[in-house]
């Protein structure tokens, strides 16, 4: 560790030696008013870089007119207005986005020798993610005008578009005049609507449906379906539906994703999750026989039985039937009977397996506790709904393995 500590101080101070300037030949610089930046002295800019502070000499201008005082040093270094190097801000957007705040400071501390505080680091990782969704509204907004670049490429075989929501604990302000799950109860959580879109090259020697390696990408916010729907419309296409032979929307059946998918996806194969409805299966077994495990079995591996083969009809019939056995269930009885009568055409499971389709949505429920619950769930933690949406897009740029390209981009754009 002395070793590596010598080694950065050396580092730092070749690095302020190299990043030293003279003063400029020209008086003046252009400035954004219109008028000109007069030059006036010689300023030292400390900066916290991967190997440690470093402080420089740079040009300092300021404009007569506006009194603004442009620095094109600090912009070209990706510096103007911050403290850190666009390297140290990259560490702290990962660890930020990977852990709580107090956590990454001290990893920073710990594994890069950077000493930082718990607030820079949630400052930092909240501004890249802010950048991130201001990126993603800019491309979400030329959706509706129906300005999507036609992404090329060969022919998708099969694509997916999964969709799903989680709660995420938030602080009182975020919950006023929302009703929680319990009657009577306030609202402690507000709903994470995520997506997720990946693609499939075929069948294995199982007949099974073959996932596309490092093919997820992930989206979500907090926000209200309307928005959701541009959101997942526009990765959907940039990860080519246009160019799919098959495509695919997977969902839980809430009534919001299946409005989403007939408003955004026209003509996709709509499928209910069949793991999902296999549980309100279960779950209505455990209503009917509470105490009786062998009668909660059998009738569930009947019940489900007949989902798994597609006939949704009888089975609509058979929760029915079971009104006047059980007048005090008989309103859960009736939703539950509405359920599957409703998405009976989604849940036709022997013709999708027949097409090689993934019948799960397993890739958006890993994608709830990845995205979103293994960050943003922890212990103690509540959220305010701007600063959750930030780490919500860092962590789908991310996962979705579209980080290296955001970077290029903001420094590009830098």
């Amino acid at each position: 560790m002395l070793v590596r500590q010598s080694m950065h101080r050396a580092g730092a101070t070749a690095l302020s030696h190299l990043l030293r300037q003279d003063p400029p030949e020209s008086p003046a610089i252009p400035c954004a008013c219109g008028h000109s930046a007069r030059y006036k002295e010689l300023r030292s800019k400390p900066v916290l870089t991967v190997v440690g502070p470093v402080e420089y000499q740079r040009p300092y201008y300021i404009c007569s007119q506006c009194h603004h005082a442009p620095n094109p040093t600090d912009a070209a270094l990706g510096v103007e207005h911050q403290e850190f190097s666009p390297g140290v801000r990259r560490m702290m957007a990962v660890v930020g986005s990977d852990a709580a705040f107090a956590v990454g400071r001290e990893q920073l501390e710990l594994l890069a020798g950077l000493p930082v505080s718990t607030k820079s680091v949630e400052r930092q990782a909240e501004q890249i993610g802010a950048e991130i969704i201001r990126l993603e509204q800019a491309e979400i907004q030329r959706g509706p005008q129906l300005d999507l670049p036609i992404p090329l490429g060969p022919p998708i075989p099969v694509i997916y578009v999964e969709i799903d929501g989680t709660g995420v604990p938030v602080v009182r302000k975020e919950t006023q005049d929302r009703i929680g799950k319990l009657e009577g109860q306030p609202a402690h959580t507000r709903e994470v609507k995520l997506g997720c879109v990946f693609t499939s090259v075929g069948i294995d020697r199982e007949n099974r449906p073959i996932r596309d390696e490092a093919s997820t990408t992930y989206t979500g916010a907090i926000e209200t379906a309307e928005e959701f729907a541009r959101r997942i419309y526009r990765e959907a296409y940039q990860r080519g539906w246009s160019r799919a032979r098959i495509r695919v929307v997977l969902g839980d059946g809430a009534i919001w994703i299946w409005n989403i998918a007939a408003d955004q996806f026209p003509g996709a194969i709509l499928m209910v999750d069949f793991y999902h409805a296999c549980e309100h299966l279960h779950k209505l077994s455990r209503l009917l026989f509470p105490n009786d495990e062998a009668a909660r079995r059998g009738w569930a591996t009947s019940a489900v039985d007949l989902l798994d083969k597609g006939e949704i009809e009888l089975l609509v019939v058979l929760i029915r039937a079971l009104v006047s056995e059980r007048p005090e269930l008989a309103e859960k009885l009736g939703v539950e009977a509405e359920y599957f009568e409703r998405n009976a055409a989604k849940m036709r499971y022997p013709d999708f397996r027949a097409q090689g389709l993934f019948v799960g949505s397993g890739v958006i429920e890993a994608g709830c506790k990845t995205a979103v619950g293994s960050r943003l769930k922890q212990s103690g933690m509540f959220w305010a709904v701007q600063g959750a949406n930030r780490i919500i897009a860092l962590r789908c740029c991310r996962i979705s393995g579209k980080f290296e390209d955001f970077w290029e981009q903001a420094h590009a754009a830098a």
